[in-house]
């Protein structure tokens, strides 16, 4: 089995990465949390694209354990905004932000946004990084636009203000099963998937190097 720790600390990502693993058939995967490892240190992300944090957090989280760490960055870009919130989505509204601040924030940012003028994208970019050094990167990318307010009382985040056009639903209107199957998230771990099949297994482990 391949063992892969999880280089975040958000509990809502961790669940929803868990969620899409499980969904892959006979992936043999042993998905690890921070916790489990017992990894506590904060990672500075203050790389200026999603790529860039992603590599910071899956390579600090690797060299501790000597086990391959992925990590995803992510983040909300709108158009009307000329691509923010982006790599601060999570810090847009000040750090340690709730969901409402940060939603709260965007919609006052975009009250002058005409209709046609709300178009919007989440991005998910993940790095694996090997404790040979070896780094695989992937990405998700889903389109849709910014309601004028909320809907829907699942997700995180900018989901209830996020709405996807092909399902008529905000993310946070969509259970786990309908999210997990168009998600920026979701695309980006399937990218990742299909990469990490031509990857010996030995490579996951220093121990077995």
């Amino acid at each position: 089995m391949k063992t892969i720790v999880i280089a975040t600390n958000n509990k809502n990502k961790l669940a929803e990465f868990k969620r899409i693993f499980s969904c892959e058939q006979g992936s043999g995967y042993r998905i690890l949390s921070l916790a489990d490892v017992g990894f506590c240190e904060e990672i500075e992300e203050n790389a200026d694209t999603f790529q860039g944090n992603a590599l910071l957090k899956a390579r600090a989280v690797s060299k501790f354990t000597g086990l391959c760490a992925v990590a995803d960055d992510s983040g909300l870009q709108v158009d009307y905004l000329n691509g923010a919130p982006g790599v601060y989505s999570a810090r847009y509204a000040g750090e340690g932000a709730s969901s409402s601040q940060l939603i709260a924030k965007l919609l006052s940012e975009m009250k002058c946004a005409a209709e046609d003028e709300r178009t919007a994208r989440f991005v998910s970019v993940m790095c694996a990084y090997f404790p040979n050094g070896q780094t695989v990167f992937a990405e998700g990318i889903c389109e849709g636009s910014i309601l004028y307010a909320p809907a829907g009382e699942n997700g995180f985040g900018y989901d209830p203000v996020f709405y996807y056009q092909p399902m008529n639903k905000t993310f946070a209107e969509m259970d786990s099963v309908e999210k997990n199957s168009i998600s920026h998230r979701a695309l980006a771990t399937a990218d990742l998937l299909d990469k990490l099949k031509n990857i010996d297994k030995v490579a996951f482990d220093d121990s077995n190097a």
